[in-house]
């Protein structure tokens, strides 16, 4: 965020009621925590014999202790111990809880699943319990105690930091990160921590007051801080002996421990107001199969027919995802073959559900675990991606991916120049202001209006079409071969969208560039892509070239989502024409064709065996019993609005 952004969030925090109750008692705290022990140490340690367990008097103005050491002073005194330690073990449980709850990113998602379940069974138990469980451990005393409370509190905030790390994991400029070949551990101290920073203020702000009370608590039950040191906790304890005679003695140390603790959750309920944060099984394997070669008709996804014009830059054959269920593996891709040539632009088209994201991602290597990605080859620019050993570097500079939602592109607290720029200091080696210079550059390639002082803004000071046109620049930071772009136009505006698409295709065209285009728009898939690969239900149905996609698709679907999508002869007066039914859920494929309970041409053979997808002479592929037969395609009437094809 902008400097003035965060004044004014810092004074909208401070004019509040409870910010003013708390920010004032939490100085008056640390004023005193600072200043007493150098002011009045010596009165608090002197010992008169004479006047012990004195009351209340003008010389003692709550009384003495059993050694006659007046009992104000040595309150004032007890509060930097107090405090010191309370913070000490708010900043251990921080620390352990923070390395707990990223465990999924730095150790990976099944370590991740184990820590998890250990925060689980932590997180169950008393908080009580796990203290007095921990002081055992650690030892009896300060140091032990701030180990124990620290260990009895680091879950809570696991549990918190599991949240919201799995919160920010999620969003595309991290996954953009990890294609560009980012470290886990920068990705961590650059992309999550930043975003989670405030939260994890607010809840530490509130935690030390908890932390605060436990010390005192410990400190009480003389498993604490011992003598001659003392809290007040210490105190309280000291005080208790006499408590029907001399009351004060116990009470004002108690009466500090309030004070001090309403504090710290006062000023942590006024930064979450005034920042808006809220307070806070087995995969079977996929069915093997013999790889067929292009022009072979008996059956399989084979590639497609036609070879790569010049260089093979991505072959895939046979590739499955898988996930497990409750009851059973769960195949959104199944047996998906297609390749792409330098230069060349292939587009996937589908309703939602049909797998064209996920493949996509499976190509760019960012299905996470449980997701298990097979195939009988997947090789980009010849280097084989499912061997374990990827080159982070190749995909690094070589592979770029366009996210659908520009908001979510780029890390919100870090500046776009910078962002850019950490993909060539990742893998070009240039030093800060090299890379940076690159940055511009590239923003000035993508026709970003002013570059320089762009560079220097933060995402949200970009609109939806400069912030995807940054993120196109951030993947030519190297020297890409394949754009992989999913729906990149579907968040903006139709004039902003053509903008994008143009950018995108004279890309291609200059650098010669492969694109791999996902797109909910059949019309602009016709306008700038060479083949379409039309998926449903998880496999491809059917590939043709873009030009042959209004006039000769052959399979039903396709038919159907071409005769979906209005033109300027559509007739106003009558209803838009739709694709009845529901797509098929990924959990449960029916036998047969997948798109036979939808198909007006379905018998009983389409749903009882499913259709092979074969290669015609032209290097055109379809899978159907039925391809190319007459179907009337008039305007379906339905109750629902027209399936969009994202």
């Amino acid at each position: 965020m902008t400097t003035s952004t965060s004044s004014r969030r810092w004074r909208r925090v401070l004019s509040t009621p409870v910010g003013m109750v708390g920010f004032g008692l939490l100085a008056l705290v640390v004023v005193l925590a600072v200043l007493a022990p150098l002011l009045w140490h010596d009165r608090a340690v002197a010992v008169d014999t004479a006047n012990a367990m004195a009351g209340p008097s003008s010389d003692h103005w709550i009384g003495t202790d059993a050694l006659g050491r007046d009992l104000f002073f040595r309150v004032l005194v007890a509060t930097r111990l107090s405090l010191l330690l309370a913070v000490c073990s708010t900043a251990i449980a921080i620390s352990v809880g923070l390395v707990l709850g990223a465990a999924p990113l730095l150790l990976g998602p099944r370590m991740g699943r184990l820590v998890g379940a250990l925060i689980n069974v932590l997180v169950a138990f008393p908080g009580l319990l796990l203290v007095l469980f921990f002081a055992v451990v650690f030892g009896v005393g300060a140091k032990g105690a701030v180990f124990a409370i620290a260990m009895a509190g680091a879950p809570a905030f696991a549990r918190l930091c599991q949240t919201m790390v799995a919160g920010v994991l999620g969003l595309d400029y991290v996954a953009a990160a990890r294609v560009a070949g980012v470290g886990r551990f920068r990705i961590l101290f650059r992309h999550v921590l930043p975003n989670i920073a405030e939260p994890l203020i607010v809840n530490a702000s509130i935690g030390a007051g908890g932390m605060l009370l436990a010390f005192a608590g410990l400190s009480f039950l003389g498993l604490g801080v011992q003598a001659p040191a003392y809290d007040w906790g210490r105190l309280m304890q000291e005080g208790l002996t006499g408590i029907y005679i001399h009351p004060l003695a116990a009470l004002a140390p108690g009466l500090a421990v309030i004070i001090a603790g309403l504090a710290f959750n006062l000023t942590g309920e006024a930064i979450a107001r005034g920042f808006g944060i809220p307070e806070a099984g087995n995969l079977a394997p996929a069915p093997a199969r013999t790889p067929a070669a292009p022009d072979d008709e008996s059956g399989a996804d084979a590639p497609s027919g036609r070879a790569p014009e010049r260089g093979g830059v991505l072959d895939v054959r046979d590739l499955h995802v898988t996930f497990p269920g409750p009851a059973g593996a769960i195949r959104p891709v199944r047996g998906v073959s297609f390749s792409i040539g330098r230069g060349q632009a292939v587009a996937i088209v589908g309703e939602s559900g049909s797998g064209k994201s996920l493949t996509a991602l499976a190509v760019a290597q960012l299905v996470e675990e449980p997701g298990r990605v097979e195939a009988d080859q997947l090789t980009f620019v010849g280097t084989d991606l499912l061997d374990g050993e990827a080159d982070a570097k190749l995909l690094g500079q070589s592979l770029s991916v366009v996210f659908q939602d520009p908001m979510t592109s780029f890390n919100p607290a870090h500046r776009m120049g910078p962002q850019l720029a950490e993909v060539a200091r990742q893998h070009q080696g240039l030093s800060r202001k090299a890379a940076l210079a690159r940055a511009v550059d590239r923003l000035r390639a993508v026709k970003v209006v002013d570059p320089e002082r762009r560079a220097k803004q933060y995402p949200f000071e970009f609109s939806g079409g400069m912030r995807q046109r940054a993120m196109i620049g951030m993947g030519l930071m190297g020297t890409p071969q394949l754009i992989i772009a999913d729906e990149p136009t579907t968040a903006l505006d139709v004039t902003v969208q053509q903008q994008v698409l143009d950018l995108l295709g004279e890309i291609r065209r200059t650098d010669d560039v492969a694109l791999l285009l996902i797109s909910h728009d059949v019309a602009v898939v016709a306008e700038i892509c060479d083949r379409v690969l039309v998926m449903y239900a998880g496999r491809i149905v059917e590939e043709l070239p873009a030009a042959d996609l209004w006039t000769g698709a052959q399979h039903p679907y396709t038919r159907a989502l071409v005769a979906a999508v209005p033109d300027m002869e559509t007739d106003l007066d009558a209803p838009l024409a739709s694709i009845a039914g529901r797509p098929v859920d990924p959990t449960d494929i029916p036998i047969g064709c997948a798109y036979a309970a939808r198909c007006p041409l379905a018998d009983d053979h389409c749903r009882s065996v499913d259709p092979d997808l074969v290669t015609d002479a032209a290097g055109n592929r379809v899978a159907c019993w039925r391809a190319g037969q007459t179907l009337s395609l008039g305007p379906t009437v339905t109750n629902e609005k027209k399936v969009v094809t994202s």
